[in-house]
C-alpha cells in the first residue's frame, strides 16, 4: 500500500519508540536488580497467560543488530528508557558501571549509525528496593529520583542531547495505584493524586540536574493526554463529568506542570479523600521548572457521561480521585485490536491543546496500533490497518502544522513488537514483528511505509 506521504518543515524529527522493560530482557544480567515490573508479572493472575519480561525482545544482547534494523529503515532519532535498577541496583547508593557501560554502548552504536540518542529516565520500572520502601507514594522519591538522574546524566550527558525525565506519569499514578491496572497494582484513588504529585516533584528535582551535567541539554516531561468527549447533548451533569476526567486524565499534569496550580475545581472534587497536605509550600514552584519540549504520547480519545442518579459506574474511569460519578463510554469504531478508537481528529485537537497549555514545542513522543499481525507465506508481515493509522495520524499532526501548532518531531510506536505490559505478547505493536521463540526480526509493510515518508522528507 503506498499512499502520498504527508509533508513537514525542514528539520522535523522522524523516529521511533522503546522502553526498557519492553525489550531489553536480561533481567538478572550484569547486576541489574528487580524492579516492579518483575515483581508484578511474576505475579499469578497480574499479566495475560503470566507472561514477563525476563526475555522480552532480547535487546540487551541484540542491540548492535537492532540499531542497523533502524538504520536501514533510515530513523532519525531513537527513543529509549534507561533501567533504573540497571544503574542503581538499591535505587539509590551504589551505581552499577556494568549497567551504565550497556547505556554507553547504546550511545556510540547509536550516534555512528546517524541516529539522535533521546533518553527517557523513567518508565515504569521502579527498582523493587524502593517500592518497598513505599515507592511513589513516600515523598522521599523525589530525591531519589534526582540521584538517580545525576547517575545518568553525568556519563552519557557528552552525547545525549535530548531528555526526558518521565515516562507518562499518569499510568506510574492513576492506572497503578488508582485503578490497580500496572505495577505496584494498588488500588486506592488518593494514592493515585498522591502519588502523581511525587512524580512531578521528581520530575522537577531532577530538571537542574540534568542540566548541571548537561549545560545544552533539551529537557522535556512526556505526557500522555487525551482528548475527552461528552455526549452530544450533555446535561449539566454530563458536563461536569467531562470537567472532572479532563482533571484527573490531563489538567492534574498541566495545571502543576505549567500553570503553577491545581487545575480550577480539582482538590476541591477530593477534599472527602484529602485536605491537600501532599502539597507542600515550594512544591508546585520546583514542579514548574521551566522546560525545553513537551512529548506527547496519544493513541485514541476518551469518552465519558455522567452515572445516571442509582445506577452503578461503569468503565474504570470512577476510581479515579473525583471520578466518582463518572462513566467511561464505549468508543466509537473502527477499533484496534486494542478496542482503541482511532480517531485522528482527536489526536490533532490534543496535540494543538498540548502546545497551548505548555507554551513549548511538541514532540509526539508515541503514537501507533496494535493488531493482530501474523506472518505470512512470502515471509512477509502485512498490516494494512497499521499503515492506515500510521498515515492518517501523520496526516493529521501534519494539518496541525501546518495551521500553526509547533511540533518538531514524531516517533513511532513501537519500533518492535515487545512485552505489552500486563497485556503480556498478546498484543502487538511494532513496525518490526518479532518471533520470541526465535528473535528473528521482520519489517511489517508499516515499516516499509514509515521509511519511505522519512526518505521522502529528507529528499524534499
Amino acid at each position: 500500500m503506498t499512499t502520498s506521504a504527508p509533508t513537514f518543515p525542514p528539520g522535523f524529527l522522524f523516529g521511533a519508540a522503546t522502553a526498557s522493560y519492553q525489550i531489553e530482557g536480561a533481567v538478572a544480567e550484569d547486576g541489574r536488580s528487580p524492579s516492579i515490573w518483575d515483581t508484578f508479572s511474576h505475579t499469578p493472575g497480574r499479566t495475560f497467560g503470566g507472561d514477563t519480561g525476563d526475555v522480552a525482545c532480547d535487546h540487551y544482547h541484540r542491540m548492535p543488530a537492532d540499531v542497523a534494523l533502524m538504520q536501514e529503515l533510515g530513523l532519525e532519532a531513537y527513543r529509549f528508557s534507561v533501567a533504573w535498577p540497571r544503574i542503581v541496583p538499591g535505587g539509590t547508593g551504589a551505581v552499577n558501571a556494568a549497567g551504565v557501560a550497556f547505556y554507553d554502548r547504546l550511545v556510540d552504536t547509536l550516534l555512528a549509525a546517524g541516529i539522535r540518542p533521546v533518553v527517557t529516565l523513567y518508565h515504569w520500572d521502579l527498582p523493587q528496593a524502593l517500592e518497598d520502601r513505599g515507592g511513589w507514594r513516600t515523598r522521599e522519591v523525589a530525591d531519589w529520583f534526582a540521584e538517580y538522574a545525576a547517575a545518568v546524566a553525568g556519563p552519557l550527558g557528552d552525547r545525549v542531547k535530548h531528555w526526558t525525565t518521565l515516562n507518562e506519569p499518569w499510568c506510574s499514578s492513576m492506572l497503578s495505584h488508582a485503578i490497580g491496572a500496572h505495577a505496584p497494582g494498588r488500588q486506592d484513588p488518593l494514592e493515585g493524586l498522591v502519588t502523581a504529585h511525587h512524580l512531578m516533584l521528581a520530575h522537577g528535582r531532577a530538571v537542574p540536574v540534568i542540566r548541571q551535567h548537561c549545560p545544552d541539554a533539551q529537557v522535556s516531561i512526556t505526557l500522555n493526554p487525551t482528548q475527552v468527549h461528552g455526549p452530544e447533548d450533555p446535561t449539566e451533569a454530563d458536563l461536569d463529568a467531562v470537567r472532572r476526567a479532563d482533571n484527573a486524565l490531563n489538567g492534574v499534569f498541566f495545571g502543576p506542570l505549567f500553570h503553577g496550580t491545581y487545575p480550577e475545581g480539582m482538590l476541591e472534587d477530593v477534599a472527602h479523600l484529602t485536605d491537600g497536605s501532599f502539597v507542600h509550600d515550594g512544591d508546585l514552584a520546583e514542579i514548574a521548572a521551566p522546560l525545553d519540549n513537551l512529548g506527547v504520547n496519544n493513541y485514541f480519545p476518551t469518552r465519558v457521561a455522567a452515572t445516571p442518579q442509582g445506577a452503578e459506574p461503569q468503565g474504570g474511569l470512577h476510581l479515579l480521585p473525583g471520578c466518582e460519578r463518572v462513566d467511561e463510554v464505549a468508543p466509537r469504531p473502527p477499533l484496534t485490536a486494542m478496542g482503541w478508537e482511532q480517531s485522528p481528529a482527536s489526536h490533532r485537537l490534543i496535540v494543538e491543546r498540548s502546545a497551548r497549555e505548555s507554551g513549548l514545542p511538541v514532540y509526539v513522543t508515541e503514537n501507533g496500533s496494535a493488531w493482530d499481525d501474523t506472518v505470512d507465506a512470502d515471509g512477509q508481515v502485512h498490516d494494512p490497518e497499521r499503515v492506515a493509522y500510521l498515515m492518517a495520524h501523520l496526516g493529521a499532526l501534519a494539518d496541525a502544522v501546518a495551521a500553526g501548532t509547533d511540533v518538531r518531531g514524531y516517533f513511532a510506536w513501537s519500533l518492535l513488537d515487545n512485552f505489552e505490559w500486563a497485556l503480556g505478547y498478546d498484543k502487538r505493536f511494532g513496525i518490526v514483528h518479532v518471533d520470541y521463540d526465535t528473535q528473528v526480526r521482520t519489517v511489517k509493510d508499516s515499516g516499509h511505509e514509515y521509511a519511505r515518508v522519512i526518505a521522502a522528507h529528507r529528499d524534499r
